[in-house]
């Protein structure tokens, strides 16, 4: 009986044996035939493509990962050059300069989309963010370079020429009350960084960056699967006052530091106009950055918070969710909001001098 059962146990042990090996072989050959594929993948996204642009008033630049990153990133400057011809205020024959000129205009989807987005932007910020700001943001001369202080009875008449009330969109086409003009300098490039993500996902793309002058727009993460470092720009000089960690998303800054021009008693003035009192804004901030899902809200959003200025947009940013912010006052402190302050990098900078964490 002993031997029986001994027999029995060398039996269903070689059968385990059995099984054993056969499950090693067939994960060995899995393994065969899956790595290769693997490896081929990882080297596809590790190809790295790198361009540069210079288009919508600003040098812009592409890294972009995958074999098919040239192609992608070729798709992308097509793209960004087409919106520029259609939404240009200097061009005479862009959309937006039609419509300026005569009222009236039929639309492009893509453009009436933008329009649609801006007037939704508009009144979202209460009109802190309004793309009828042109008439005063070319009487200051910053269109054309030819800058002057308008006299304060003009800037009253121009301020009633502003407001989302004053754009009309119908089916196919924009209406504009008489002497009003858009101005999409404040939301087109994040506009357009949503259009070229969605290009780039389009042809495969996994992977990228793009910086549109103070536009960063990410795709995914890195290759290596760590996060993106995006840089934040002195208002004052080329350095960076920090640094910040993110995943897929827009980090954008807006600031007088980027057109700007100093009157004949000294007073410098930047290009971010005020709706409100028709004078580029001076509510104490000097560099607004906003961290955000999308390029369109975050580029409208920036030009917003700037022109509010420190209270107020700390406000704004405590009733609103869907962003994070950081911005520097005129007094050296730097606010970063707590969804993005565990994140951002302080860089050792004369221009601040102190860090505050601001909270919901």
């Amino acid at each position: 009986m002993q031997k029986l059962n001994n027999a029995s146990a060398q039996k269903r042990l070689t059968i385990k044996l059995i099984v054993a090996a056969v499950v090693i072989l067939a994960a060995a050959m899995l393994l065969y035939l899956f790595y290769p594929q693997t490896k081929q993948a990882q080297q596809a996204a590790d190809i790295k493509y790198t361009d540069s642009l210079l288009a919508m008033d600003t040098y812009m630049t592409f890294t972009v990962y995958g074999d098919n990153a040239e192609k992608a990133t070729n798709e992308v400057k097509a793209l960004i050059t087409d919106c520029e011809k259609s939404w240009s205020v200097t061009d005479e024959n862009s959309e937006i300069s039609r419509l300026n000129r005569t009222g009236e205009a039929v639309l492009s989807l893509r453009t009436k989309d933008l329009l649609e987005k801006a007037k939704a932007y508009c009144r979202y910020t209460d009109g802190h963010f309004d793309p009828t700001i042109y008439p005063l943001v070319r009487a200051w001369g910053f269109t054309t370079g030819e800058y002057r202080v308008p006299a304060s009875d003009e800037l009253e008449e121009l301020k009633k020429l502003t407001g989302a009330d004053k754009l009309i969109l119908l089916d196919d086409k924009a209406i504009l009350s008489e002497g009003s003009m858009v101005d999409l300098g404040g939301v087109a490039k994040g506009y357009v960084g949503d259009l070229a993500m969605q290009t780039l996902k389009q042809n495969g793309i996994k992977s990228a960056l793009i910086s549109l002058g103070g536009n960063v727009q990410t795709l995914g993460v890195k290759p290596d699967g760590k996060n993106w470092i995006v840089g934040i720009r002195s208002p004052y000089d080329n350095g960076l006052i920090g640094k910040i960690s993110i995943g897929e998303g827009c980090v954008i800054t807006s600031g007088a530091y980027e057109r700007h021009f100093t009157a004949e008693d000294g007073t410098l003035y930047g290009h971010i106009i005020s709706p409100f009192t028709g004078k580029p804004a001076a509510n104490g901030l000097v560099s607004v950055t906003i961290v955000a899902d999308t390029g369109s809200k975050a580029d409208a959003l920036s030009t917003a918070l700037f022109v509010m200025g420190t209270e107020e947009a700390i406000r704004f940013w405590k009733e609103n969710a869907g962003f994070e912010v950081i911005m520097l006052s005129d007094d050296g402190t730097l606010f970063v909001s707590e969804g993005i302050y565990a994140s951002f990098e302080p860089l050792d900078s004369k221009d601040v001098k102190t860090i505050c964490e601001i909270k919901r």
